[in-house]
């Protein structure tokens, strides 16, 4: 990545952004010079090709492109072929191969050639009896005079990529033919020449003067003085370009310039990227260094103690003033004085003395310029000695000396995440063995009306001051279910007698492809207008804690979106603005767009602007990427404390339907039911207990809008479907705050799979995959904080490219820890991945490989081959937050039986006489009905006061914090607690 304007002692800050982004430079290996090159620009035909790489890329004159035939085409019969039409009868005697790939496939090549283009001659061939056939190969064979010749390649291992870069034809004794225009490129004014989609940065308002040059088939260059040029934008608001080749940088984001040039009815293009940055929203660049210490995202930032501290550089875009304090481990040690900071004016600043205690050091920095809110910014760094953590424990994540974990983050404070929030209840809450209230027998033929009208029954009844109404049990023995069941109600649990193949049995009939159970309210969030900006220039992954500009609208236990926005400079700062197309499948590949993450949380503690937040941020929060907000919201609509357990699920399906994977038939049929349990606009639910047989999806989808999910002792077995994608999805997760934990899958394609832009955490603990036909893994398009606590299964945590449609960088900011099988573990930019304790297999990573060579970084691997303590990571996170039982609570536990199981309605309730809605008597109030809905007036902007007329009762309420929210009653017996009941009253507001 080139930044233009700068004096030049400036330093590139945070440059390992520019990795990506500089490995697009780096060209093949050059083509022979085109003096003289017959086919160089000739019309060609061939057996097929791809979209990335066409077949008259091999006669284009240039290296950086070629051609690469289908996979189909390789496969059919281990030939592939390309011809050139030299237009009229032509004298050769030579011939130059440039071979991009490995050329140990190749068996042989034939070069042959024809008068009529049916008739062929065989010229020359080359096989491996003389060696391997270099990739650059010269054929040399007595002169023919043909106007069509082909080379035929025979390939031994068509599974493998095979690509020409070039084919050049020549006669050696001939004249040359014309010399033509090769290539274009753009140049700027200091003489510095782009390489084809290489990113310069500009400020808003910059200029940069361009010009663009060609190159000829002779090698010489031209300045195209005769040529047609051409000079275009795709995001003009961003940057444009005019006649006379000069960007300029109009407002932040990102924009291709491309230009065109033709000369002798030969056009060629050339595509430069241009980043523009507003410098009055970045305020000022910060960086640390040291010459000992790592800077990089992700990187452990360690000194040795004794070490002296970092260097704070400082370039500022605005007059400001910098104010700061050194902390360890919480405690302020130092006091950074305020500094004036003059625009453009970069400052050194050295931090006086040497980490010579052990800890945790933070540089809190403040920036305040005249007239705007404070914005803040940090940095982190730990003096540790190596041999204060043990050699079997994580340098990273290690017990310290308080028997719980110390971590060690990166130089922006980006650590390995605390999962201990995700599960039913936040985690480390058992999941409530809930009283039957029905019980439903097994019928003649279809039972899905029984067994729905046993829930709306429940669905009727009561809540108690938890939320729970009670449970529909399904006594043991075959229940068939030709629909789909569905819970629409808080408090409501479906639950049988087992899970064995005696147990209770949900057997799902017909052909009709439906899920069997449906799990949630109408509606998830509402967005509320209490909204305000995060301040901090950068808030880590991790982070629990952030500034916003204005905290005077939110409370301690207000539910709020965190919102990361993530811009078009940060997705071409990832690289996912320029994913390669699919092989043989021209324009199946989409370039992402910016997207947002929300984290689902509640506010624990506010201090001045800082607010504090229950679970941590899953993704680091970049001023320069979009920034960040805080938005309040409410979810009256979702429903909470429903759960369905201790079942078994078989599909019927058609056994007649088979494929063949491996030489071996499977089960094929797609005509049943897909899914057992679609969870959607629910909180605090659960899936234990559950076995499946013969799904096409997945037993447990838990979808986005749901939270604090726990998913435990549940197998999906047996899966009935094409192996293909879209498929075989055995846990499958889109929501946030879920723990799926002692699992097991088998004839997965992804068995334990996060979807896209999940924000996290997730927690996939103590499960096991086997026979399985692709990966566990974060599936596409950027989920974040996710976990794999000793998973035995085979497990990628890379960018997937182009598979799916542009599935990109699946997954930032996850951990495999203790894991077992093969694994895959890559860096995406500005996150990190981590694989730790992980015993087997290291494997490769998808790219890069010979369609996509741009190299990607390494994961964070620590301890490969060897497990390490604690045991598990999730676990040991929630005996450090809730201590020792918390953890005992979420260990397997029986499930029913006993009174549990014997229906029970309560009598002799605590129950109001009436309830007042502001100043009126609610309408069509009884006792025995529990949940009402009040339309208030156009334009109310206060939910009306609630309250229960009751003398002899407790009564809580919980009331509405909009005029679109729900009030909650809670009606308590004071003389026997335990009997309860809430009264909900949801209000809408006309409109």
């Amino acid at each position: 990545m080139h930044r233009v304007g700068f004096s030049g002692n400036r330093r590139v800050l945070f440059s390992t952004l520019g990795v990506w982004l500089l490995a697009a430079t780096i060209a093949p290996v050059a083509a022979h010079a085109q003096s003289g090159n017959l086919a160089f620009g000739k019309s060609v035909t061939r057996s097929s090709d791809v979209s990335s790489g066409r077949a008259p890329n091999a006669v284009d004159g240039s290296a950086d492109t070629y051609w690469q035939p289908l996979m189909s085409d390789r496969q059919d019969d281990g030939t592939v072929w390309l011809r050139v039409d030299l237009e009229t009868a032509t004298r050769i005697d030579q011939a130059v191969l440039n071979i991009r790939t490995t050329t140990t496939t190749i068996e042989a090549y034939r070069i042959q050639t024809s008068d009529d283009d049916a008739s062929w001659q065989t010229a020359f061939v080359r096989d491996q009896s003389s060696g391997t056939i270099p990739n650059i190969d010269t054929a040399e064979f007595p002169a023919v005079t043909s106007r069509y010749v082909r080379v035929e390649f025979t390939l031994n291992d068509p599974v493998r990529n095979f690509q020409l870069n070039e084919l050049e034809l020549y006669d050696t004794e001939g004249e040359p033919p014309p010399v033509v225009l090769s290539s274009v490129y753009f140049v700027d004014a200091t003489g510095r020449s782009y390489a084809p989609d290489e990113t310069v940065v500009l400020r808003v308002g910059q200029q940069l003067p361009l010009t663009l040059k060609g190159r000829l088939s002779n090698d010489e260059e031209t300045d195209l003085e005769d040529a047609v040029v051409a000079f275009a934008s795709s995001e003009p608001d961003v940057a444009s370009i005019d006649p006379a080749a000069t960007v300029t940088a109009a407002a932040a984001g990102v924009t291709a310039i491309t230009g065109t040039a033709t000369l002798d009815e030969i056009t060629r293009e050339v595509r430069l990227w241009v980043d523009v940055y507003d410098p009055t929203t970045l305020l000022v660049e910060l960086e640390l260094s040291h010459p000992t210490m790592a800077i990089g995202i992700g990187q452990p930032a360690v000194l040795a103690p004794g070490d002296a501290y970092p260097v704070l550089h400082v370039l500022p875009y605005v007059d400001a003033r910098l104010s700061g304090a050194l902390l360890l481990d919480g405690a302020q040690i130092q006091r950074l004085p305020s500094i004036a900071l003059t625009a453009g004016d970069m400052r050194d600043i050295q931090l006086p003395g040497t980490a010579d205690q052990r800890g945790r050091y933070e540089l809190r920095l403040r920036i305040i310029e005249r007239g705007k809110p404070p914005a803040y910014d940090a940095f982190f760094f730990t003096a540790v000695d190596p041999d204060d953590v043990p050699g079997d424990q994580s340098r990273i994540a290690y017990i310290g000396p308080d028997a719980r974990l110390t971590y060690v983050p990166d130089i922006k404070g980006n650590r390995i995440l605390d999962f201990s929030n995700a599960g039913y209840m936040g985690g480390g809450v058992k999941v409530p063995d809930v009283q039957a209230r029905v019980a439903v027998e097994p019928g003649q033929g279809d039972d899905t009306a029984r067994i729905q009208a046993a829930i709306d029954l429940v669905s009727e009844m009561p809540q108690n001051a938890e939320g729970i109404r009670g449970a529909v049990l399904l006594r043991r023995g075959r229940f068939e279910v030709a629909g789909t069941l569905q819970i629409g109600a808080s408090g409501v649990v479906l639950r049988g007698e087992g899970h064995e193949a005696d147990g209770t049995i949900l057997h799902a009939t017909g052909p009709t492809r439906r899920d069997i159970l449906e799990v949630g309210g109408p509606a998830g969030r509402m967005l509320l207008d209490p909204q305000t900006t995060i301040s901090d220039l950068y808030v880590p992954s991790g982070a629990r804690s952030f500034h916003i500009v204005d905290p005077s609208d939110f409370r301690v236990g207000d539910t709020v979106v965190v919102r990361r926005h993530g811009n078009d400079r940060w997705i071409h700062a990832i690289g996912m603005d320029q994913i390669a197309e699919r092989p043989g499948s021209p324009g199946s590949t989409v370039q992402w767009s910016p997207f947002a993450l929300d984290f689902d949380r509640v506010i624990t503690k506010i201090e001045g602007n800082v607010i504090t937040v229950d679970a941590p941020l899953a993704n680091a929060i970049e001023r320069r990427w979009g920034g960040g907000e805080l938005i309040a919201y409410d979810d009256p609509d979702r429903i909470e404390q429903v759960g369905v357990e201790n079942l078994r699920v078989e599909v019927e399906f058609d056994p007649s339907v088979t494929e063949i994977i491996d030489g071996m038939p499977y089960y094929a049929d797609e005509n049943h039911a897909v899914s057992f349990a679609i969870l959607t606009s629910v909180k605090n639910a659960w899936v234990r207990d559950v076995t499946t047989l013969h799904l096409e999806f997945s037993l447990a989808h838990v979808q986005r809008d749901a939270k604090w999910v726990t998913v435990q002792d549940s197998a999906a077995v047996e899966m009935v479907s094409l192996i293909t994608g879209g498929r075989r999805y055995n846990f499958d997760l889109a929501g946030q705050l879920t723990l799926v934990q002692r699992c097991h899958a088998e004839t997965a394609r992804h068995a334990f799979v996060v979807d896209s832009r999940v924000p996290g955490v997730n927690v996939f603990l103590d499960n096991d995959s086997v026979m399985e036909y692709a990966t566990s893994e974060p599936h596409h398009r950027w989920s974040v904080g996710g976990l794999y606590d000793n998973v035995h299964a085979d497990i990628a945590i890379q960018d997937r490219a182009w598979l799916g449609t542009g599935h990109g960088w699946a997954g930032a900011n996850y951990v495999a820890w203790n894991t077992e099988g093969g694994l895959t573990v890559q860096q995406p930019p500005t996150a990190q991945n981590h694989a730790i304790g992980h015993v087997g297999e290291k494997r490769p990573p998808f790219v890069p490989n010979s369609d996509d060579p741009r190299p990607r970084s390494d994961g964070y691997w620590e301890h490969l081959g060897q497990h390490v303590t604690p045991r598990s990571l999730y676990l040991q996170q929630l005996e450090d937050r809730l201590g020792t039982d918390a953890v005992l609570t979420i260990e397997r536990s029986p499930v029913g039986g006993g009174a549990l199981d014997e229906p029970l309605i309560e009598a002799d309730l605590p129950q109001p006489s009436g309830i007042k809605v502001g100043s009126r008597w609610l309408d069509g109030f009884s006792p025995n009905v529990f949940d009402y809905l009040v339309t208030l007036p156009a334009g109310t902007t206060r939910p009306p006061r609630v309250q229960a007329h009751d003398g002899h009762h407790d009564v809580e309420v919980l009331p509405a914090t909009h005029p679109n929210g729900t009030t909650v009653l809670i009606v308590r017996d004071p003389a026997t607690p335990e009997k309860s009941v809430r009264y909900t009253i949801r209000f809408v507001v006309s409109q």
